[in-house]
């Protein structure tokens, strides 16, 4: 018995501990499910700080991939710390856009950057406009419920990054810059074509002027800076055919750009280049010259006499003296292709762009009855063996030299030359490419005319015939229906 009394206190010891316990348990939960929420979340929370911090420094390192993947990981992190509905979640995603936009396209060669349409160095349009616009109406819905000002101020910079993301985005898929041919009655598909990429752009800016009322006129800070918008806008309008418009946005970006680092700094080549093309369209091609001169100059002092910079800018400078038609600017083509062709030459590395000059040149020497010289600088770039690696532009060279010999009327080393263009040609593009068709056009044609020519001397001794011809007289070819040779002025025609 006494064995059992000093048991039962500690049974019910026990028992009231165990109560006690589960008591508190019940009362607790919440706090306690709460608390290890709070726990689960603090890691992923902190390695989205850590990982927003990282994306920073591999821009800052040019490291564009590493960033773009940060940036995937931050996207992961803001739905697990936020929620997929948040507007911290679509931030993350709207950043994503712009990284594949704009990070993506750092990765590629310098070789596809040039050129005075900065537009090439832009990355992957389709995925950017894809993130961009799953982003949109959460941040939309947000900012139309959002009471707090430092929220309502982090998305209208995040709507101001995805609408340009859109605009430029648009622009790329629709291979700017194209430009129809003007009054080809295409007014109207032109501007379905591009008024997209406008409207996007506008909303940008309106979101943007409603942040600079929030900040009292200040954007610093902004990752698309109103310069940037400026232009794209500009650019928008050019492809819309809208030159006026696009004018007056450049020369916008041009005088924001001189009160914020003067006259000399090197952010001025591309837009004097830029707003130079559109003074070209507008048939102002004095005004086009002074905006490359200015172009040249600034490349020259930043860059030095040899660099991609100043050959580019030479180059440009060039095509617009021989774009003004004027006898004047003869010397000034010459001199500034030149510099263009031996600068590329000394620096080796842009055998893509120096081909192009070349061939800027030549058409250019071909069109002022220089054949011969065109020719001659044609043969010698290729016997260089320069440029095994562009076989587009090998392809149009060997085009060009075909064109030469037909119009001296070598048609023999025209036809050898044009076979070579559509073996490279079929190659590069395939048989059925609209370039490839078109060589095997005028291959037929160069053939049917050897023919004639064949026909002409086995008829020279035939004295009354020859006069016949002489006279204009036409002679059906035998096997060739519809085809016809006619001889006037001692000048063979095809018919």
């Amino acid at each position: 018995m006494g064995s059992q009394q000093t048991r039962i206190p500690v049974q019910e010891t026990d028992d009231l501990r165990s109560a006690g316990h589960c008591e508190e348990t019940e009362d607790d939960t919440a706090d306690q499910e709460a608390g290890v929420t709070a726990d689960c979340l603090s890691i992923p929370k902190q390695k989205l700080a850590q990982s927003q911090k990282k994306i920073n420094q591999l821009i800052n390192e040019k490291m564009y991939t590493k960033a773009n993947k940060e940036l995937i990981r931050c996207f992961i992190l803001s739905q697990i710390v936020f929620g997929k509905e948040h507007w911290k979640c679509a931030q993350a995603l709207a950043n994503l856009a712009y990284g594949y936009l704009t990070l993506r396209g750092m990765c590629f060669p310098e070789s596809l950057k040039t050129g005075p349409v900065c537009l090439r160095a832009f990355g992957l349009p389709a995925q950017a406009k894809k993130h961009a616009e799953k982003a949109r109406n959460t941040l939309l819905t947000w900012k139309r419920n959002t009471t707090s000002d430092k929220e309502k101020k982090e998305i209208l910079e995040t709507l101001v990054i995805l609408y340009y993301t859109l605009g430029i985005a648009w622009l790329l898929q629709n291979q700017y810059p194209f430009f129809p041919p003007s009054g080809s009655g295409d007014q109207g598909y032109r501007h379905a074509r591009w008024e997209g990429a406008y409207i996007h752009l506008q909303k940008a800016e309106r979101n943007m002027n409603e942040l600079k009322e929030i900040n009292n006129g200040s954007i610093c800070g902004l990752q698309v800076s109103e310069k940037d918008l400026t232009i794209a806008l500009g650019r928008a309008s050019l492809a819309m055919h809208r030159m006026n418009l696009a004018l007056a946005y450049f020369e916008k970006a041009i005088c924001g750009v001189i009160l914020a680092k003067g006259h000399d700094t090197s952010d001025l080549i591309s837009l004097y280049e830029e707003i130079a093309q559109i003074e070209q369209l507008r048939k102002n091609h004095e005004q086009a010259i002074q905006y490359l001169q200015q172009a040249y100059s600034i490349s020259v002092a930043s860059f030095s006499e040899v660099s991609p910079q100043t050959a580019e800018a030479s180059a440009l400078l060039a095509k617009a003296y021989a774009m003004s038609g004027e006898s004047q600017h003869r010397d000034a083509v010459e001199v500034y292709f030149i510099r263009s062709i031996s600068t590329y030459q000394t620096l080796g590395s842009e055998d893509y762009e120096t081909l192009t000059t070349i061939e800027d040149f030549c058409t250019w020497l071909i069109q002022n009855g220089e054949k011969q010289e065109a020719y001659r600088l044609l043969k010698s770039t290729l016997n260089s063996g320069a440029f095994g690696d562009c076989g587009k532009k090998v392809a149009e060279t060997f085009y060009n030299m075909g064109s030469v010999c037909f119009a001296k009327g070598e048609l023999t080393e025209a036809m050898e030359l044009l076979r070579k263009c559509l073996m490279i040609q079929s190659l590069v593009y395939g048989s059925e490419h609209t370039k490839s068709i078109e060589t095997k056009s005028l291959l037929s044609l160069l053939k049917r005319g050897e023919f004639i020519q064949m026909e002409k001397r086995n008829c020279s001794s035939k004295k009354e015939k020859c006069v016949q011809r002489q006279n204009g007289v036409k002679e059906a070819l035998p096997g060739k229906k519809g085809l016809s040779r006619v001889i006037r002025d001692g000048k063979l025609y095809i018919r």
